[in-house]
């Protein structure tokens, strides 16, 4: 048994991706083998939120020691056993404030990290790895700033964390959405449709570049361009045209903007913690005026659209081959980060390679498409050259 090192908590925030359970497996398993207690903290930063500092009080809900045997029957799962939430402690509505603390905080918005701090010193917790995008990410940092020890794993459908190539979630979320459109593609062709499909996307458009670009869709529209509608249905015609049968395809990232519009498409006007509103319906706005349009350059006749929103259905279920090995190197990582004393860092995969990077990269700028190097904003399609000593995913994080 290797001697006593200290002890690791970790937590998964945001939306749930395939990947988070092989990291925590991974993590722990290193961790134990190495000499060190892990805690899993339960749902992301609710967890250690509304955490009771007294032995007697029941605070299962809120944490619980993982061992080999427990990761080991989840690791080959989807989603997270230790669940999640868009829970920010610095700025956390007055009504979620826990009731024993709501005698000191009593204010519409309350920065709770002094309780975070406290709590994390009462588990005996030395070290964090926190799993999840920039928000999770961010307020990891900001306990990093307050001299808390923190590695970090960045993981996202969208990909969009800036400082790594790639984020755990991400290839399965491109695996999926390849197999979902393919599937769709008889219904379209069937009725010789045009396929509308919106997938992940708020301010990157990798999710729906990568797919194009493996033959998924004939076309596809991002967050980084505006895109002209007219543009798109005379492309999407002449796409149609040129298939045996007669049906074209585009996906449409959930961050797009139609050239004109002010702002994204929104499914209401509520706001998470983080003070993102939902994203949802750009994809049935782009089918609607899509019909309406497609007269134009059809020779009077209108065009129907077969239109689906993928959502849940690329985040659900059991990873792929690189969400099952991606996230056990990235665990592996933030353990050989941590015996050798090397906190604040965000482990990372640049160029291909596996590294690591200052956690403050969180606070720069989203990780967006190089429209430039990588979007043919002529043609609303992938650049398809200079491959030549690219990595695996072709777009790095470098903008």
């Amino acid at each position: 048994m290797a001697e006593y090192k200290g002890t690791i908590g970790i937590l998964t925030g945001g939306g749930d991706v395939p990947g988070l359970n092989p990291a925590i497996r991974a993590i722990t398993i290193r961790a134990v083998r190495e000499g060190y207690k892990v805690i899993g903290l339960r749902r992301g930063w609710g967890g250690i939120v509304d955490m009771v500092r007294d032995k007697e009080a029941d605070n299962s809900n809120h944490f619980q020691v993982l061992t080999e045997d427990i990761v080991n029957r989840a690791g080959r799962t989807g989603g997270t056993f230790l669940h999640t939430s868009r829970t920010r402690p610095s700025r956390l509505p007055g009504a979620l404030v826990p009731p024993h603390l709501r005698n000191e905080y009593k204010e519409d918005i309350n920065d709770l990290t002094p309780e975070v701090l406290k709590n994390l010193e009462w588990l005996g917790i030395d070290y964090l790895i926190p799993i999840g995008g920039d928000d999770t990410l961010s307020y990891g940092y900001r306990l990093h700033t307050e001299g808390f020890k923190v590695v970090a794993i960045p993981k996202t459908m969208d990909n969009d964390v800036p400082g790594t190539d790639y984020c755990i979630g991400f290839g399965t979320c491109v695996t999926r959405t390849i197999e979902l459109t393919h599937t769709l593609r008889t219904t379209s062709g069937s009725h010789e449709r045009f396929l509308v499909i919106e997938v992940f996307g708020r301010y990157a458009g990798y999710s729906a570049l990568l797919p194009t670009m493996a033959g998924a869709a004939d076309r596809c529209v991002i967050p980084e361009h505006p895109f002209d509608i007219d543009q798109l249905t005379e492309l999407l015609v002449y796409d149609r045209g040129r298939h045996p049968s007669n049906y074209s395809v585009v996906l449409v990232s959930e961050g797009a903007t139609i050239l004109g519009d002010d702002e994204m498409s929104f499914e209401g006007h509520e706001t998470d913690q983080y003070g993102h509103k939902k994203l949802g319906g750009i994809g049935d706005r782009v089918a609607a005026l899509l019909k309406e349009h497609s007269p134009k350059y059809n020779n009077g006749r209108r065009i129907n659209v077969v239109n689906q929103r993928l959502g849940y259905l690329v985040r659900c279920g059991d990873p792929d081959a690189l969400d099952s090995i991606v996230p056990m190197a990235f665990g592996n990582l933030a353990l050989d980060l941590i015996l050798e004393g090397s906190t604040g860092r965000l482990v990372s995969i640049r160029n291909g390679v596996y590294d690591s990077v200052t956690l403050d990269v969180i606070n720069g700028p989203h990780k967006v498409v190089d429209v430039q190097k990588y979007y043919n904003a002529d043609r609303l399609r992938p650049n398809y050259k200079t491959f030549d000593r690219k990595p695996l995913f072709i777009m790095t994080s470098d903008m």
